[in-house]
């Protein structure tokens, strides 16, 4: 049976790659190569559209990683998305230089309608894209690192570390809604012009960009994987079901909390970083814990503790929400997304793929099984 499921999951695994990799390559060339009024074209505003999902998908592994092999329920992981998402947009709108409606070269237009005299030493460096890169997993990276380093010494656990890093996410909007905090206000970024010297918003840096979403969703599987599948993760699952058995073993599980908890924090920086480009703001409304519930709610829909699961619910959950929220059920939607979290949870406890897995795991194995032949019968003397 096991070796039934290893090999069941190690095909799994490279399915999901290929159709990553086969859906970031294929869409842009329908979207560059083919003329609006082809059928298979696909629309500019579509690939957008799901770049924002494919930038949710990587958030939703994030969390899983935490959750489903940890069991780190947080509740506050929009904080590291916003956080990467600020770090893009910093760049950005450094890039905009005299171009914008006040045409100061230095300062940000929000800078110079509030009066800022000079620009914030917080803000020197973003003119330069390899130091947003590095900023996109160094400030969500030592936040994360900072927070668990006190949470877990602390031996802060279940629903209490749920509440603190919702606390955490809440603490941090109420911040970025000050205009004094040197980060746009409830206005946030926006207006952004180019990237790398391409206008952010043309046919093909848009088709690039959502390329570009669709490698970081697989090097991100691919990470989360090889820390699962290894003798870290098999500590990890050993600190989800018995952490104090665990401890008690002799491991510190607060190193390994720790470690997972930045890790994953990294990821949803990069997720939020290219949500930002692609989506063409960001603000302190990112921030919200709704948001962050709303991911934990992917991760259950799709699989907890599945990986490709978490991806699969993001996407579908926030397909789903656009269909409906653009319709005379938009007022509705929370209601739904929480009865459709209650259905999954009372109906389907793994979610769609940890469903799937459980079921076609016995029954794969029922047919590798050999079933044995009966010994032939004597000849009659």
């Amino acid at each position: 049976m096991t070796h039934v499921l290893t090999r069941s999951l190690n095909r799994s695994a490279s399915i999901f790659l290929l159709i990553v990799a086969g859906v970031g390559i294929v869409l842009p060339l329908l979207n560059l190569l083919l003329p609006p009024t082809s059928f298979f074209h696909v629309p500019t505003y579509l690939i957008a559209l799901f770049g924002k999902y494919v930038c949710y998908a990587i958030l939703a592994l994030s969390i899983d990683l935490i959750w489903g092999y940890c069991g780190i329920l947080s509740l506050g992981h929009g904080a590291f998305f916003a956080l990467g998402g600020y770090a893009m947009g910093m760049y950005l709108m450094r890039q905009i230089g005299t171009r914008g409606v006040y045409a100061n070269p230095i300062l940000p237009d929000f800078m110079v309608f509030l009066n800022y005299k000079e620009l914030p030493w917080y803000w020197y460096g973003f003119d330069m894209f390899w130091f947003a890169m590095l900023m996109v997993l160094f400030v969500p990276g030592l936040l994360a690192f900072g927070f668990g380093w006190f949470a877990f010494r602390s031996r802060v656990t279940g629903v209490y570390l749920s509440i603190i890093t919702q606390a955490m996410t809440y603490a941090l909007m109420l911040g970025f809604f000050r205009n004094n905090f040197g980060f746009g206000g409830n206005n946030g970024l926006t207006d952004f012009k180019d990237i790398l010297g391409f206008n952010v918003q043309a046919q093909g840096t848009r088709a690039v960009l959502f390329l570009l979403s669709c490698l970081s969703l697989a090097a991100g599987f691919i990470i989360c994987r090889a820390i699962v599948t290894s003798k870290l993760g098999n500590v990890l699952i050993a600190v989800r079901d018995a952490e104090s058995r665990t401890r008690f073993l002799g491991y510190r599980v607060e190193s390994y909390k720790l470690f997972v908890f930045t890790v994953s924090a990294c990821m949803a920086g990069v997720a939020g970083a290219l949500y930002v480009p692609q989506v063409g703001i960001i603000n302190p409304g990112e921030f919200a814990p709704g948001n962050s519930i709303e991911a934990v709610i992917w991760v259950a829909v799709g699989g907890r503790g599945t990986l490709i699961g978490a991806a699969l619910g993001a996407i579908v959950v926030n397909y789903a929400k656009t269909v409906f929220t653009s319709g005379p059920l938009a007022p509705y939607w929370l209601f739904m997304l929480g009865a459709l979290f209650i259905l999954v949870t009372l109906l389907l406890p793994k979610g769609i793929v940890g469903t799937v897995q459980a079921w076609w795991t016995p029954w794969r194995a029922q047919r590798l099984v050999p079933v044995p032949e009966e010994p032939a019968s004597k000849p009659a003397e």
